[in-house]
């Protein structure tokens, strides 16, 4: 299953990923560019190709030229783009792994806010002497810690509303349990009595309110209110 709902979402394998997403949440039904990082290669060889699939219902896909090296696409029989990859020309390889890579793609994910699209990643490395090496990224989020030579947790994009500065009125499709991944960017969550606020001194206002409760969870829908 591609896209998860919030509450399998792990905050520590993601931190640890040496492909991740770096541009933060995206917005769902939205065309917009997602940044893939590339934090390290492998065990001291520098990162020579990176491979990222895209998965059903991500549409209007277009990578974005890198100077890290040529990408090329690869579609389906109807057509659809299912995974893109960059490689660097052989003369452009580091003798050890001392760079940081971003990979930009311009994509429009599926109409599914609160939940998590998950884009497996594929790493190859190349050492010095020539030989390469290869690690994979698909690690469902939520999987037990992997053992050594299995997958490593994958890329994963949760997906927030489209939405405008100042009030928002959105009835939340899911149950949502993890309110900092879905709402960092917003003033304060409104549902009812009960308020969410990721910043802290908002926060301690809404405790210090009369009548307030806090808010920890959304109840699939359930009709909230935020500022952004």
């Amino acid at each position: 299953m591609i896209v998860l709902a919030a509450s399998a979402i792990g905050v520590s394998t993601a931190a640890n990923a040496h492909i991740s997403i770096a541009s933060g949440p995206g917005f769902a039904n939205t065309t917009q560019e997602i940044v893939f990082g590339v934090g390290h290669g492998c065990a001291g060889a520098d990162t020579y190709k990176v491979r990222i699939q895209i998965p059903a219902g991500v549409t209007s896909v277009r990578p974005v030229r890198s100077d890290f090296g040529k990408v090329s696409v690869e579609k389906d029989a109807a057509g659809t783009i299912t995974a893109l990859a960059w490689q660097k020309a052989d003369a452009d390889a580091l003798d050890a792994d001392i760079a940081y890579y971003k990979l930009i793609v311009r994509l429009r994910p599926p109409n599914a806010p609160f939940t998590t699209l998950v884009l497996p990643a594929t790493q190859t490395c190349r050492a010095a002497d020539g030989t390469m090496s290869t690690v994979d990224w698909a690690m469902l989020p939520g999987a037990p810690t992997p053992d050594a030579g299995e997958a490593e947790p994958a890329p994963t994009l949760p997906l927030v509303p489209a939405h405008r500065p100042g009030w928002n009125k959105l009835t939340v499709p899911v149950a949502v349990t993890d309110l900092a991944t879905y709402f960092g960017d917003a003033q304060i969550v409104w549902k009812g009595a009960a308020a969410y606020s990721p910043s802290a001194a908002t926060t301690d206002q809404i405790k210090a309110t009369s009548g307030v409760t806090a808010l920890s969870a959304l109840a699939a829908n359930d009709e909230i209110w935020v500022k952004y």
